[in-house]
């Protein structure tokens, strides 16, 4: 392709609405990204890819979408009719599906954990240097105003040094969905551990040096169903999350800092009745709650994705953001492994969250557990 091509393929793409295609036809790609689609202006679907053939048909139909196989990806690829894929399979599946879409200059959503190991996750963000692709880690929570007012307010002082912070996520997953079939990876920690994970790494706005993990199993799953994570942080900060399949629903955080102190019970979850709110306490008791109201937090993702692939930008959260947690994950599985610490090498961060990533968009009605297609939703 010519540079003027080049240039003439860009003025096209900026004017018209992106094409998705979506790729893995799960519970978290019919109840929330695909429906999110259609409530932004800047995007349309276009095409679904499943190894599910009653999955295919029938959504296909519901949204009047081209419906391939997986054996048919290279076929989707090449036909000139999508701009961007959103990667939502199982994740040890993620790098097989965005490598070659990116390489093709096809931009790719990729969903969290990026992958399985570290080699895996930087495949893909090779392949989208290669290609000349926008990529992005699909967190949510970036685009979302009430986290980012959250990580504004503690990077200006609103609690002064922040010194620690604990969390924790946790619900019972039925034993016959994926999650509960594929080992670590599809586990809790990697599942649900990536909120507070990435919410402590945003909080502090550095990288973790050392990791440690304990385990128990509460059933007959192959895994530790319930994990309890310890992380060092350079200048003595340290951040604990635990993480399980295993309880009733609850989500939490408490970061304390040097001069007060920061809780919320609604910090990671998602849905159209869903409020972001966190508490700050001073260090003489005084407390104001900061509430936001709801949004469709995967339709603010597509429509900033959207905005950094038009003006031809990097995301944030990028690859880079998604390769950092799953060193972090990785380092967890060691540990659980070993029953030993594990040190990580020292990263520096060069990318923050900041207020021009956000994006409200109001929340319409998401299909139900009931209305799911060939799903075997997460809860019992």
């Amino acid at each position: 392709m010519t540079i003027n091509a080049e240039g003439n393929a860009k003025n096209t793409e900026e004017k018209r609405a992106i094409r998705w295609a979506v790729v893995g036809g799960g519970q978290i790609s019919q109840q929330a990204f695909m429906p999110a689609i259609g409530r932004t202006e800047s995007s349309e679907l276009v095409a679904l890819v499943s190894g599910d053939e009653e999955k295919r048909d029938r959504l296909a139909g519901q949204y009047g979408l081209a419906a391939y196989g997986y054996e048919q990806y290279p076929e989707l690829l090449a036909s000139g009719t999508i701009d961007a894929v959103y990667v939502a399979t199982p994740v040890f599946r993620h790098r097989e599906f965005a490598v070659p879409a990116l390489e093709a200059g096809i931009h790719a959503l990729v969903e969290k954990p990026f992958e399985v190991s570290v080699e895996a996750a930087q495949a893909i963000i090779d392949a989208a240097e290669r290609g000349g692709a926008t990529l992005m880690a699909a967190y949510r929570l970036h685009q979302e105003p009430g986290t980012v007012a959250l990580v504004e307010a503690v990077r200006g002082g609103a609690v002064g040094e922040p010194r620690f912070f604990s969390s924790v996520f946790a619900q019972t997953i039925d034993e016959r969905n994926h999650r509960s079939n594929n080992g670590f990876w599809g586990g809790p920690v990697a599942d649900m551990g990536t909120y507070p994970l990435n919410e402590a790494r945003m909080l502090f706005d550095a990288e973790p040096i050392e990791v440690s993990a304990h385990g128990v199993r509460t059933s007959d799953r192959d895994f530790p169903d319930t994990v309890a994570v310890t992380l060092v942080f350079p200048d003595e900060r340290v951040a604990q999350f635990t993480a399980a399949y295993s309880t009733a629903y609850t989500e939490s955080f408490t970061l304390a800092g040097s001069e007060g102190i920061i809780t919320s019970s609604s910090c990671y979850d998602w849905g159209g009745d869903v409020a972001i709110t966190w508490t700050t306490t001073d260090a003489d008791g005084n407390s104001s709650e900061h509430r936001y109201d709801p949004v469709d937090q995967f339709a603010g993702q597509v429509k900033y994705f959207v905005d950094c692939v038009r003006a031809g930008s990097e995301p944030e959260p990028s690859g880079a953001e998604g390769l950092c947690d799953v060193r972090v994950l990785a380092a967890i599985e060691k540990s659980l492994e070993s029953g030993e610490p594990v040190s990580l090498e020292p990263y520096e961060r060069t990318w923050h969250v900041t207020n021009e990533q956000v994006r409200s968009v109001a929340p319409g009605h998401d299909p139900g557990d009931d209305e799911m297609v060939s799903v075997i939703t997460q809860n019992p």
